[in-house]
């Protein structure tokens, strides 16, 4: 669902860069006042999640893999304001530093995955759980379809994106220039993965995790008439996400790439077309990387691409120092943004 450099256009990239800004605008306007409170660690909390849970791949079907985002417990807890800069800042660590996700489309990502995903994880958990009980199982329910329908919009977004591709941008030859599939392949093959294993993982993970938070600190959830969120639960919140950082290495387990995140170099390989093409629906692959993705792929080269230090021989232990290395520039984000804020309060 990440959707790299060269798949979109330029005017596309612009496009949702543009559709981008304004809310990232009113989300920091929204949460400034807050981040001198818990809003700021929970919010770094929640993008170190988000930043590790990703990177768990699911296998899809079609040989592809997927994972979750952690947008659904994110919206639920912080609100969608903050949940789109906890997601935003979690893809934004991602593309600059690992290549996942591109730079050119990280308005793009961060619209479909932060904010439409955030939007729509609160409004569905707001509207299932309206006038439930503090203890209704119709709560978490809500928490669960929250998540799940967060991703698949998500999803679908990235596929429309991908699909309108070969349809506006192509040569006088009728070769596309980007994204080389149209929305007939683009949403299904994108869709098949999410509605049914991704979507999955996604509805129970944050129904696990409002589950859990119910009991040890319903305040947090705005269930509770408590004014302050128990130490308790924030300390266990940091301990469970030290352990899922711990268990990253489980995250290679699962081999293919997403469904669109293909290197230029696929197009050409006969073993990485095979697998291409099985994954959208037996079509045809472009005998050579459309050229609008060869130059833009190019583009930004992160220092440490696909999680795998160049310095680091084991695979496992080189995924797992890229999970501690986006966790910490997370924390050093947040604290930074901290201090300016601090320094332009009067």
């Amino acid at each position: 669902m990440h959707i790299p450099d060269g798949y979109l256009s330029p005017s596309t990239c612009a496009a949702m860069y543009a559709a981008s800004a304004p809310c990232w605008w009113t989300a920091l306007r929204r949460t400034r006042k807050k981040l001198f409170g818990r809003t700021l660690p929970l919010l770094s909390l929640f993008a170190a999640f988000s930043f590790v849970v990703m990177m768990f791949n699911l296998p899809l079907p079609g040989g592809t893999t997927g994972h979750a985002v952690g947008v659904g417990i994110a919206a639920i807890v912080l609100g969608p304001w903050a949940s789109l800069l906890a997601i935003s800042l979690a893809l934004a660590i991602q593309a600059l530093f690992f290549g996942d996700g591109g730079v050119t489309t990280l308005g793009a990502n961060c619209f479909n995955m932060a904010i439409a995903g955030s939007f729509a994880a609160w409004a569905i958990y707001r509207l299932i759980s309206a006038g439930a009980a503090t203890d209704s199982r119709r709560r978490v329910l809500a928490a669960a379809l929250a998540g799940y329908g967060a991703i698949n919009l998500s999803a679908l977004l990235a596929a429309i994106e991908f699909g309108i591709q070969p349809m506006l941008f192509h040569d006088s030859t009728g070769a596309p220039l980007y994204a080389p599939y149209r929305l007939g392949i683009a949403i299904p093959a994108m869709m098949a993965g999410h509605l049914t294993i991704a979507g999955a993982a996604e509805a129970v993970m944050t129904g696990g995790l409002f589950e859990y938070l119910r009991r040890s600190d319903p305040a947090l959830l705005g269930i509770s008439p408590a004014n302050a969120a128990a130490p308790r639960s924030a300390r266990a919140l940091w301990g469970a996400l030290a352990i899922v950082l711990l268990l990253t290495p489980l995250g290679i387990l699962a081999g293919g790439a997403a469904w669109g995140e293909w290197a230029p170099s696929d197009f050409a390989d006969a073993a990485a077309r095979a697998r291409i093409s099985a994954a959208s629906g037996n079509a045809a692959v472009p005998a050579v990387a459309p050229s609008g993705l060869a130059r833009l792929a190019t583009l930004w080269t992160a220092p440490m691409p696909a999680y795998a230090p160049h310095f680091i021989k084991s695979a496992a232990f080189g995924y797992l120092l890229s999970a501690m290395f986006g966790v910490g520039a997370i924390l050093a984000a947040a604290w930074l943004a901290q201090r300016l804020v601090r320094r332009r309060q009067p």
